[in-house]
């Protein structure tokens, strides 16, 4: 008789197919979108943590309170072959420039064994911390490997093709003085996975 619980779970994904994809706002000379044409050869760091505060009650030895504290992320470690392609020096280079935003967005992409893409992490304002090129030894016939460490502002996890991201934006502001301004801002942006996708805005101001 089969087991019924086979029939329910549905089978992990491999580790070994993926694809990350980082989309700069405003590439440098020499880097394109996506950077390295999303060709990595090894992903690590998608993490999320809560820090718990703790409390304790008066009068209760027994038990202990925890409280949500602040989320804390992880750092993404990107691996690839080094090749001719230095896009990643280049914007390891212009994000050291001061006043120069270097952010990306990121999308770590899982496959199944088909090859559809499943599972989609979606990394906000990545940035480069740290890039390290490879470990030389004439004794080994080892791939030289370049490597760079990047942090993120926020990372949200959604089903790829049919899983679906929902933001909403808006602001109001009223200052008066020597003269009166009134201001009304707002931002609303939808993403449903391949083939969906929408944004709107509007403002109004008067002085």
């Amino acid at each position: 008789m089969a087991n019924p619980a086979f029939e329910t779970v549905d089978p992990p994904y491999t580790a070994f197919r993926f694809e990350v994809v980082l989309d700069l706002a405003d590439p440098p000379p020499g880097v394109t979108n996506p950077v390295c044409n999303a060709a990595f050869a090894e992903c690590d760091g998608l993490e999320m943590s809560i820090e718990p505060k703790t409390v304790r009650e008066g009068g209760n030895n027994r038990e202990q309170i925890h409280l949500v504290g602040k989320v804390s992320y992880g750092q993404l470690t990107l691996k690839r072959g080094m090749t001719a392609n230095l896009q990643l020096w280049t914007w390891m280079a212009a994000a050291a420039q001061p006043g120069r935003v270097s952010h990306a967005e990121g999308r770590v992409t899982l496959w199944d064994a088909d090859g559809t893409p499943r599972v989609t992490f979606v990394l906000r304002e990545c940035f480069p911390t740290r890039l390290r090129g490879p470990s030389l030894n004439a004794k080994d016939g080892l791939v030289a490997i370049e490597e760079m460490q990047l942090v993120y502002r926020s990372l949200e996890v959604r089903l790829a093709g049919d899983g679906a991201g929902f933001s909403v934006g808006g602001g109001i502001g009223f200052s008066a003085g020597a003269g009166a301004s009134f201001g009304v801002g707002g931002g609303l942006s939808v993403s449903g996975g391949v083939g969906l996708s929408g944004s709107a805005s509007a403002s109004l101001s008067f002085g």
